[in-house]
């Protein structure tokens, strides 16, 4: 019984092992920036969170968006379908690049917000200068991940990786030289690593259209593309997708924007040990991440095959092999909760000594929580993977709407905000909001396939 699910391990894992590198690299950019700006003090660190959470919220609605052209461009590879395939990427392509312009003009516009939203005015005034230059990142960044999820949906997952891991080459050797001033470059501090953010992400969208016109299975997709001869059915059929999944995204991410919001208010330190484990909890959820890519992509072929009872088996697979998997990176982050923090920050420096004790405290009791909910956030992804797949979409934006700001966030406000519980309560928040989302998105995955079945 147990095999006809571990039988597939080793595919999903090919499969997915190269997208969860990519997805670790786009999280390894702000892991370095963390670590590197972090040796500069904790206002600089918090003033990257405050940043960041600008832009967590932009990213969401964009990659949110672009998972559309994934199941899709799967679903015509299935169906040896080029010309439904070709439509998919070029209309995403275009639908991408100008959701990345709107959404940077928005940053722009939304900055002044930072004043109004009771944080430490000395981090706000680093974080301004650092959000102008990696706000405008956001339009390679779209576009990249629109030639992603494409080469995601023909099962190419190795490319989007090379990329990504050459672009974070970029990323740390341009943050080394410019935030500390090295080898006669000028010493620019945080703003030093939005530069180096935003050279990597045109590093990496130039690579992947090289990667994708050189190989065979792409090449006649990505070239010859007539960009402005646009149709309204395939733009409708993308919209209609896309735009519940940016918002399934936007509402999780929203919920971790929130908590740091919220940390901003109990204090700088409080939100520098909120980005410190919220960074190490990206990490894993990259993992998971690559599973439901993983996931999209399979179901996506086996709805196209109409092979109903194998798509049910393969995404069940895909469930016990997350849950497995975010069970060892939970039991991590409860062994290694107190060294974790120090990788960040300066413990040597006497100047900072007490602010720096209090951020690894802080951050090593959220790590603990953080553990517990590495089980709750990999099934609601890998099941909203799958779904996706399904194209799936409107019924699980409600799910994730109600699981983190009708549960989540109001836990989230009043224990943080009005108990002792603080860092702790804002965390156990997201907690309650991400175990209401698996569970929910799990009932709705097994009523849909089970139907499908019973109909076919």
């Amino acid at each position: 019984m147990l095999q006809q699910y571990t039988k597939e391990f080793r595919y999903n894992l090919k499969l997915a092992t190269p997208v969860m590198m990519g997805m670790i690299g786009h999280t390894l950019v702000a892991l370095v920036d963390n670590i590197m700006v972090g040796q500069l003090g904790t206002a600089e660190l918090a003033a990257v969170s405050l940043g960041n959470s600008f832009m967590f919220i932009a990213m969401s609605l964009g990659i949110g968006f672009s998972t559309a052209i994934t199941p899709l461009v799967a679903e015509a590879d299935a169906e040896n379908n080029f010309k439904n395939g070709k439509s998919a990427f070029k209309h995403g392509l275009f639908l991408c690049t100008t959701l990345g312009m709107v959404l940077f003009l928005a940053i722009l516009v939304a900055k002044p917000l930072m004043y109004l939203m009771k944080q430490p005015i000395e981090v706000v005034e680093l974080a301004i200068p650092y959000l102008d230059l990696v706000a405008f990142s956001l339009i390679p960044l779209i576009s990249f991940q629109a030639l992603k999820q494409f080469s995601d949906g023909l099962s190419l997952t190795r490319y989007p990786m090379y990329a990504t891991l050459l672009a974070n080459v970029v990323n740390v050797v341009l943050n080394y030289l410019l935030i500390f001033g090295k080898f006669g470059f000028p010493q620019l501090g945080i703003v030093g690593a939005a530069i180096g953010t935003l050279a990597s992400r045109f590093v990496m969208i130039i690579f992947l259209w090289i990667f994708l016109k050189k190989k065979e299975k792409s090449k006649a997709y990505v070239t010859q593309i007539k960009f402005f001869i646009l149709e309204s059915k395939m733009m409708k059929k993308i919209i209609a997708l896309g735009f519940p999944s940016a918002l399934q995204m936007f509402f999780e991410v929203a919920i971790f924007t929130a908590a740091i919001w919220l940390s901003g208010i109990l204090g700088k330190n409080p939100q520098a040990a909120n980005q410190i484990a919220l960074n190490l909890a990206s990490m894993t959820f990259m993992v998971a991440m690559g599973l439901s890519v993983a996931a999209m992509v399979r179901v996506g072929n086996q709805k196209g095959l109409r092979h109903f009872k194998d798509l049910r088996r393969i995404a069940f697979s895909i469930f016990l092999l997350t849950f497995l998997i975010e069970a060892v990176f939970a039991l991590f982050f409860i062994l290694f909760n107190e060294m974790l923090p120090k990788i960040y920050l300066d413990v040597n420096d006497v100047e900072n000594l007490t602010d720096n004790t209090e951020v690894i405290g802080i951050a090593a009791r959220l790590l603990v929580i953080a553990a517990l909910f590495q089980i709750s956030d990999g099934i609601q992804v890998s099941v909203l993977g799958a779904l996706r797949g399904l194209q799936d979409v409107k019924i699980p934006t409600v799910i994730t709407f109600i699981a983190y700001w009708v549960v989540g966030f109001p836990i989230s406000y009043y224990l943080g905000l009005h108990t002792e519980y603080k860092s702790s309560g804002i965390w156990i928040g997201l907690l309650a909001g991400l175990t209401t989302s698996a569970l929910l998105l799990y009932i709705r995955f097994n009523k849909l396939t089970k139907k499908m079945i019973n109909s076919d």
